[in-house]
C-alpha cells in the first residue's frame, strides 16, 4: 500500500476533539426541538441573519444557540489583509450550508475578552462552538477546499453531540450568496499550493526556502516548508517498506526517521516524537543534531499550538541539556 499523506495544511487543521469528550449535548431553553436519533436534540431556530457579530457583550446568546446549530467564530482585525480577505469567503461557505452553521464575526480589537477566550495571537483564527463548548480550528488563510474540510468535519462532531439543528434567517429569499472566492494568497505562497498541486514537492520546498530567505519571520512559509519536506520524504514510498527498512536495521537512522514521518503523516502524532526521543539518547553528536532537527521539523507540520507539542519539547530540551 502506497503512503498518501494527507494535504500539508490538513495536517494543521484538524480539529480538536479534547473539548467536547464525555460532554452531553444540551438544549438552548426556549427553543422549540424535536427528537434526533439517539435522543440526541435537534430543532429549527430563528436567527436575524446566518452570519451575526460576535461581541463581548452578546456572546452568552451565541453560546446558547451552539446547543441548536454550530456556530463558526471568525475572529479578524480590520488592519490585517488576510483576514479581510478570508471573512467574505467565509460568510459565503457558511450560507452554503443553508443553516447548518451560524457564523460569528469578532473584531479583535474592540472585543479583547473573546480574542483571549479563543487565544487568538494572530488573525485570521477560525474557531467553532459546539454545545458551548470550543473547539479550535486553523489559524491563516486555507484554500476553499480546504476550509469546506474543515467544516465538514465539525459537522459530524456536531452530529456525535446531539447539535443537528438548523437556523432558520429572515433573509430575503432572493438574496443568493456570491461564488466563494479564494483568498489572495502572498505570489511564493501561491507558487508553492500549485507545485504542491501537481505534486512537484521539491519546486514547493524550493519556493518556501526563497520565501523564507526573503522573511524569516514567514510564520506561513515556515509551516508549509515543514509539511512539504514531510510530504516530500513520504512520496512513493509505501507502508511496508518504511516498516520493514526500521525493522531489518534498527541502526539506520534515516531509516527510523523515516517511519516517524509515517506514524504523524497517519494521525499517530506521540507515537512519532515518542519514537525520536526515544532514538536521541543512543546517537553521536550528528545523529542527535538530526533527530533534533526532525522534531522542530514536526512540531511545526502539527502546529506549535498544539497541546502535544509542548510536552514533547520539553522532553527535548531535557534531553539537550
Amino acid at each position: 500500500m502506497t503512503v498518501v499523506p494527507p494535504a500539508g495544511s490538513n495536517l494543521r487543521g484538524a480539529v480538536d476533539l479534547s473539548s467536547l469528550v464525555n460532554r452531553p449535548p444540551a438544549a438552548a431553553p426556549g427553543v422549540s426541538t424535536g427528537s434526533a436519533p439517539g435522543g440526541a436534540v435537534a430543532g429549527v431556530v430563528p436567527v436575524p441573519n446566518l452570519v451575526l457579530e460576535g461581541t463581548d457583550t452578546n456572546f452568552a446568546e451565541l453560546l446558547e444557540l451552539s446547543k441548536i446549530v454550530p456556530v463558526i467564530v471568525d475572529l479578524w482585525a480590520t488592519w490585517s489583509e488576510p483576514a479581510t480577505q478570508l471573512t467574505p469567503v467565509i460568510e459565503n461557505l457558511i450560507r452554503e450550508y443553508n443553516g447548518r452553521f451560524v457564523l460569528a464575526t469578532v473584531d479583535i480589537d474592540t472585543n479583547p475578552q473573546l480574542a483571549q477566550a479563543f487565544q487568538a495571537t494572530s488573525v485570521p483564527t477560525l474557531a467553532a462552538v459546539i454545545n458551548a463548548q470550543p473547539v479550535q480550528l486553523f489559524d491563516g488563510v486555507l484554500p476553499v477546499v480546504q476550509i469546506r474540510e474543515v467544516l465538514e468535519r465539525v459537522l459530524e462532531l456536531a452530529a456525535q453531540h446531539g447539535v443537528t439543528g438548523v437556523a432558520e434567517a429572515a433573509e430575503s429569499p432572493n438574496d443568493s450568496p456570491a461564488e466563494p472566492v479564494e483568498p489572495e494568497l502572498p505570489p511564493h505562497h501561491r507558487e508553492a499550493y500549485d507545485a504542491i498541486e501537481r505534486g512537484d514537492y521539491a519546486a514547493a520546498i524550493d519556493i518556501y526556502k526563497l520565501a523564507l530567505a526573503r522573511d524569516p519571520r514567514d510564520a506561513m512559509a515556515a509551516a508549509g516548508l515543514a509539511q512539504v519536506s514531510l510530504l516530500g520524504r513520504l512520496q512513493g514510498k509505501t507502508i511496508a517498506e518504511v516498516r520493514s527498512a526500521a525493522a531489518d536495521d534498527p541502526a539506520n537512522l534515516d531509516a527510523q526517521l523515516l517511519v516517524a514521518d509515517l506514524d504523524l503523516s497517519g494521525g499517530h502524532i506521540e507515537d512519532a516524537f515518542d519514537r525520536l526521543l526515544g532514538l536521541f539518547p543512543g546517537q553521536d553528536a550528528a545523529g542527535k543534531n538530526l533527530v533534533r532537527q526532525r522534531l522542530l521539523e514536526l512540531f511545526e507540520v502539527v502546529g506549535t499550538d498544539d497541546p502535544r507539542v509542548p510536552p514533547a519539547r520539553k522532553r527535548l530540551t531535557a534531553l539537550l541539556y
